[in-house]
This record gives structure tokens, sequence and C-alpha cells, in this order.
């Protein structure tokens, strides 16, 4: 399994922009679909921005569009996020699960590889 190691959380100013990076031990990760999700208290974990390696389609949740960015480089995942919202505070967990060569139809991934997560709050 590719092991997954998240920084860059933090406490931050509603309006204000944070960047996540999530480090892999996989380079490239072609053949894995992977993305940032986030939990609150009382909820189940939620997919919010996600990339297939593949074909480096991605998907976001519609509370982060436009305003979140996934991208990808060598060896880290990259979460960079602006405008941030009292209410995107929460853990950020990177995940990934390896497909093969071939693109997902799963807008974001049934992961099989979790980060131990980065705690972001956004204070009003």
């Amino acid at each position: 399994q590719v092991q997954l190691v998240e920084s860059g959380g933090g406490v931050v100013q509603a309006g204000g922009s944070l960047t996540l990076i999530c480090t892999t031990s996989e380079f490239g990760l072609d053949y894995y679909h992977f993305g940032w999700f986030r939990q609150v208290p009382g909820k189940d974990r939620e997919g919010i921005a996600c990339m297939d390696g593949y074909d480096s389609g991605t998907s976001y949740a519609d509370s982060v569009k436009g305003r979140f960015t996934i991208s990808r480089r060598a060896t880290t995942i990259t979460l960079q996020m602006t405008n941030l919202k009292v209410e995107d505070t929460g853990i950020y967990y990177c995940g990934a699960d390896y497909t093969g060569p071939h693109a997902s139809h799963l807008e974001c991934p049934e992961v099989d590889s979790w980060g131990r997560g980065t705690q972001v709050t956004v204070s009003s």
C-alpha cells in the first residue's frame, strides 16, 4: 500500500488561504485514484477534491468548487484552499486507491490507504 503523510494544516481566518500537502511513497501516482477528504464531528468522512491519476480527471464537492484545487507533482498531492469559510473546519485526510492502468468511474476513490490527517481550523 502507498504511504501517505499530510502536512500544512493550521488556523486561518475566514476568507484566507491555506495549502495542504500529502507526501506519498509512490512517484507519479499514474495508476492511483486519490483525493482529499474532510471529516467533522458527527459526520462521515467526505471526499471534497479527488483526482484520477490515469487521466488527471478531477472531481470536487459542491461546497468547495471554485475555491479548492487539487494537483499532483512527483510524490506530492496538493490541495490549495482559498476563500476559506468557517464550515471548512475539520480534519483533512489524504486517501488513495490503486486502480491500475485505467480510469476510475468514481468521483472519489474507495480508499485503501489513508494518511493520519491534518487539522484545519477557520475562525470567524
